[in-house]
């Protein structure tokens, strides 16, 4: 029987593989899939496509059916995040531990490797060889809605308009910004696998209640992780003028309610029959150091 490390890592085996992969194409604009793959292939902990693989495995389906959702929505996280650093957004100089796009291929280009990000999450759904045709509409309805105006980018402007000042307009920042694709993680797994409404709902439940948690955590980490393995700038967020859930409820408050949210996330799922990976994955993704 595998550890969470050995599922972990067949995992995220399956889906670097399925990245590096991706935009080889000799083109005259072989600048552009540069830029694509220089942020695609930057590391991470590859959490969302983890995600819809094991929740598609956990409910009977095969980890290879939910391979190019996942690898769809580890498309749409890059662009967010390589718009996120630009400097009309956070104007962030470092990602992973190394310089961000902009820095490396300019701000024209950023932008263009981040749109292409975007659509070609959307043509590798529509190509996707396992999945009937139903499911591929599901999945791009799904991933759309995610990431959409009333999604991601929606939680986005909240965040760099300053709109969220009290503990439900930054829980409801959390919900659109980083649940939003976490929801969308567990959704496409179960799509994948052909899961029952009710069961949809639960792993969605789940999926939200993580994602505040993991959220609560990095506002966290903001302040007290080591910047080195942070691999991004630390404060950065009080230098902004953000308002944060440490900010409003102190390390004790953030580590209580990352407690309480995880708790909720895996009480979502208990009647999984095959729960184990999620279950021990709310509890790293509760205390992780990066």
């Amino acid at each position: 029987m595998e550890t969470f490390q050995e599922q972990y890592d067949r995992y995220c085996a399956a889906v670097e593989e399925a990245l590096q992969n991706l935009f080889l194409r000799n083109k005259p604009y072989n600048r552009l899939q540069e830029a694509m793959r220089y942020s695609l292939l930057a590391g991470g902990k590859r959490v969302r496509p983890v995600m819809t693989m094991a929740f598609c495995e956990a409910l009977g389906g095969e980890a290879r059916r939910a391979l190019s959702l996942g690898v769809a929505l580890e498309c749409v996280h890059t662009y967010s995040l390589i718009h996120d650093d630009l400097p009309c957004m956070d104007d962030d100089d470092l990602r992973r531990g190394r310089p961000t796009c902009h820095k490396v291929y300019g701000e024209t280009m950023a932008v263009l490797a981040g749109d292409a990000l975007q659509a070609e999450a959307f043509r590798l759904i529509s190509i996707a060889q396992d999945l009937s045709a139903e499911q591929r509409i599901e999945a791009v309805l799904t991933l759309a809605s995610s990431c959409g105006g009333d999604g991601m980018v929606a939680g986005q402007v909240l965040d760099v308009e300053g709109l969220a000042h009290d503990e439900a307009s930054l829980r409801d920042l959390c919900l659109r910004k980083t649940g939003g694709l976490l929801a969308a993680a567990a959704h496409l797994g179960c799509i994948a696998a052909g899961a029952s409404p009710e069961v949809r709902l639960q792993a969605t439940d789940y999926a939200k209640h993580l994602g505040l948690a993991f959220q609560v955590r990095d506002d966290m980490l903001d302040i007290i992780a080591d910047q080195e393995e942070f691999g991004k700038p630390i404060g950065s967020d009080r230098e902004e003028g953000k308002q944060t859930f440490a900010d409003l409820l102190g390390l004790e408050g953030c580590a209580a309610l990352v407690a309480e949210e995880t708790g909720l996330a895996k009480a979502a799922i208990a009647g999984f029959p095959d729960n184990g990976f999620l279950l021990e994955l709310a509890d790293r993704l509760a205390d992780r150091r990066a």
